[in-house]
């Protein structure tokens, strides 16, 4: 009677082992049948993914070749630049040295040129270098040497922290932006200089040249000075255009001190620095002991006994004693055949052979020799002649004599 019930029990027990049998042996057979395909998909899968992970990794390691290439291209233009400014400065010190000499030849103080630069210089700083840039731009300790301005230490590139060669290349290439415009500016100050001390020179040339005129000397007269012996070693002047420019100026000063020394001789100044008055002019005139016609040779100018008695010009006493008819005198030989005399001076401050300045005192004004009072002689002559001073005392107005004596 059990064995029914046992039956219904086995019944689902066996549909269920039978249907999980089926299961296994489908998904066996579906894996013997597939397994092949599945594992080359997968495979496949694996290899694409593995190529572009590869085609990526190229792709980032050219990228990133191409970028370290452009760094260094970048750095090394930094590293050429910073040398080029580094020239550059050099250049515009030695450029400054000559127009500090220019400034003095002109007899101008060197200030004058020097100042133009030192502001431009004093931002700029004296450069310094090294390369790779990676490393740092480091400070080159500069030589000792004098310098026509003043130059602040070794400029360096830093960064905000202190740390030289971390800032940025923008920041970098914004400094030296900087500095170029500077030493640009400073070479545009230097060329304005340099022509300025060229149209001076030329404008004092003429102006000198023109007063030796005004006194009716001709310049040429003047010219066999230059025929002295002169010579040295060769140095050839720079071919560059401003090396050149410096020749120009060089050459416009030095005719402009020749016509100074040549204006320098010429007795054109007072021989009294007091009030005077003319008792007698030059030419024919009554004679004050003859009463007949005769040739009055000077000026006699009215002068206090006592008064300083001065010299017109610089040059070289010839004639320092008592003279005759001119009492005790003072003759002064100024070159190129102009002498000055200074007569009836009560004494005499100089001797024979001494060199006088212009405006040096040569004696006090008395009345030796032929002489009715007081007063000074004073004769001008050219080669041995004498003629009217007044040709000389009449030249120089109050802005000529300071332009004259301002060196």
């Amino acid at each position: 009677m059990r064995l029914p019930n046992v039956g219904r029990r086995l019944v689902p027990a066996l549909i269920c082992g039978l249907a999980i049998a089926t299961l296994w042996a489908g998904a066996a057979t579906w894996y013997l049948v597939f397994h092949d395909e599945v594992l080359a998909r997968f495979v496949s899968q694996q290899t694409a993914l593995q190529y572009a992970y590869e085609e990526r990794i190229g792709a980032l390691r050219l990228q990133l070749d191409r970028a370290t290439m452009e760094h260094l291209a970048t750095r090394e233009g930094l590293a050429a630049r910073m040398a080029d400014l580094s020239q550059r400065q050099a250049a515009m010190e030695k450029r400054q040295t000559q127009l500090s000499l220019l400034a003095g030849e002109a007899g101008r103080p060197a200030a004058m040129a020097d100042r133009i630069a030192a502001d431009d210089l004093a931002e700029t700083g004296a450069l310094g270098y090294a390369s790779p840039i990676t490393d740092s731009v480091a400070k080159t300790p500069a030589k000792p040497a004098p310098k026509p301005f003043p130059t602040p230490d070794a400029f360096e590139l830093r960064s905000r922290d202190g740390a030289p060669g971390r800032q940025s290349m923008r920041e970098t290439e914004q400094v030296l932006a900087g500095l170029e415009q500077r030493l640009d500016r400073l070479g545009a100050h230097q060329i304005q200089t340099l022509d300025g001390l060229g149209v001076r020179a030329i404008r004092g040339s003429q102006r000198l040249r023109d007063i030796v005129i005004r006194v009716g000397l001709d310049p040429q007269r003047f010219e066999r000075q230059r025929d002295a012996g002169i010579g040295g070693p060769l140095v050839p002047l720079a071919t560059d255009p401003f090396g050149l420019a410096v020749g120009q100026v060089q050459r416009a000063l030095g005719e402009e001190a020749h016509l100074r020394r040549i204006a320098s001789a010429l007795p054109l100044r007072r021989p009294l620095s007091g009030d005077y008055s003319l008792s007698s002019g030059f030419g024919p005139r009554l004679d004050p002991f003859t009463r007949g016609l005769a040739l009055h040779t000077g000026l006699d100018m009215k002068a206090e006994f006592g008064e300083s008695a001065r010299a017109t010009a610089a040059g070289r006493v010839t004639v320092a004693d008592y003279n005759g008819g001119y009492g005790n005198m003072v003759e002064v030989d100024h070159g190129n055949g102009l002498v000055t005399r200074y007569a009836h001076l009560s004494s005499i401050a100089v001797g024979a052979g001494q060199w006088v300045d212009a405006g040096a005192s040569i004696g006090r004004v008395g009345s030796s020799g032929r002489s009715t009072g007081s007063h000074l002689h004073y004769e001008t002559r050219i080669d041995g002649e004498p003629v009217d001073p007044q040709r000389f005392l009449r030249v120089l107005s109050e802005s000529d004599a300071k332009f004259l004596d301002a060196r």
